[in-house]
């Protein structure tokens, strides 16, 4: 941290949806400054307007993090900026923050991890559902329901307007299975605590307002050395139906669990961010039966009481990052998985493209 101020100096690097929730992290929680705003468009402006318009603005990268100095580096642009950016901030010494996914290809992901590693600075990925405790709940109960697990996963978006805009963009480097399904697929790892070892996908390209190598909707699947298998779906687009778009379902010899977030399942909530990581309650369901091959346990309710929103989430992210620098807190093991779970995404992403299934070494 800087000498002069106990703060941590942090430059915000992109101003969309995800840089904005973490600026206004930042610009509240104790521990943190804000040392500029950086962007190439006008979100920059509105988000300083928001945050009581006192901080400096940047358009260009470089130059902002030569003028600043900072002691921390958010980077929430779009994925094809990810890996130049987080090695330029290490080699200026600084600690980063960056969201997923950590990079735009595998290879890039693994040198931002090799020179946070080099500069022995923290890298922490933003997997937003490792914070979310009704998540850490829904992936340990599932560790309950015995081996081998089915997991069920779908986030699909009937996006129109500015977000639209932003999926768009998004497209040009990454499909939506690669950009969400890192998300999933951690979370899929961490239940089954078993090694990936194949997977298969699907893609379909419904409108030609993105890239013709790109598709706006994937299916991937996943089989685990344990026996365990998960799918997971993402679409992306104004054409996309918002029926049965919000599946979040395990199940295995003992029984299923399942998130049923009603509220935030509801039709029109697709594209609602702060939807994306409710749960509200957690079905579980035995399997149990009695002599008659009846159910024996009748299914139980969790109706989770701390369900933060996507703004405390983000809050907590931020605490944590600022924790892992203060105290040292060693973060290779996470920093693998978001390696991990890259790769996977990106075989799935190949398997589309090639119509092969792909093993994983």
């Amino acid at each position: 941290m800087s000498k002069e101020n106990k703060n941590l100096k942090v430059l915000v690097v992109g101003c969309g949806n995800m840089g904005a929730s973490h600026a206004k992290a930042y610009h509240t929680l104790p521990g943190f400054e804000i040392c500029g705003l950086v962007s190439t468009g006008k979100s920059k402006e509105k988000l300083n307007e928001k945050l009581g318009g006192q901080y400096d603005l940047y358009t260009d990268f470089y130059e902002a993090l030569e003028i600043t100095k900072p002691d921390a580096v958010c980077i929430s642009t779009y994925p094809d900026t990810h890996e130049a950016y987080a090695i330029k901030s290490f080699e200026n010494g600084c600690h980063v923050f960056i969201e997923k996914p950590l990079a735009d290809s595998v290879e890039g992901a693994i040198k931002v991890a090799e020179a946070a590693k080099k500069a022995n600075k923290k890298l922490l990925v933003g997997y937003i559902l490792r914070y979310h405790p009704s998540w850490e709940k829904f992936t340990s109960l599932a560790q309950e329901m015995g081996k081998p697990l089915v997991m069920r996963m779908n986030l699909n978006q009937q996006s129109h307007g500015p977000k639209w805009t932003v999926h768009r963009n998004l497209m040009k480097s990454l499909s939506p299975i690669v950009d969400c399904a890192v998300h999933y697929i951690d979370i899929m790892c961490q239940m089954t605590r078993s090694k990936p070892v194949q997977v298969s996908a699907i893609g379909a390209r419904l409108t030609d307002d993105i890239p013709e190598w790109n598709y706006n909707y994937g299916q991937l699947q996943i089989r685990f050395e344990d026996g365990s298998v998960g799918w997971y779906e993402a679409g992306w687009g104004p054409m996309v139906s918002d029926n049965a778009f919000f599946i979040k379902d395990i199940f295995g010899p003992k029984g299923s669990v399942s998130i049923m977030a009603k509220k935030a399942g509801a039709a029109g909530n697709s594209d609602n961010i702060d939807a994306h990581t409710k749960t509200e309650s957690i079905k579980i369901h035995h399997a149990d039966l009695d002599v008659n091959d009846e159910f024996s346990k009748a299914d139980e309710w969790v109706d989770l009481t701390d369900e933060p929103d996507h703004q405390e989430l983000c809050n907590r992210e931020q605490r944590y990052f600022l924790k892992a620098i203060t105290e040292d807190i060693d973060l290779t093991d996470a920093t693998e998985d978001a390696v991990n779970s890259l790769r996977i995404a990106f075989a799935c992403d190949e398997s589309v493209k090639t119509g092969e299934m792909i093993r994983l070494d």
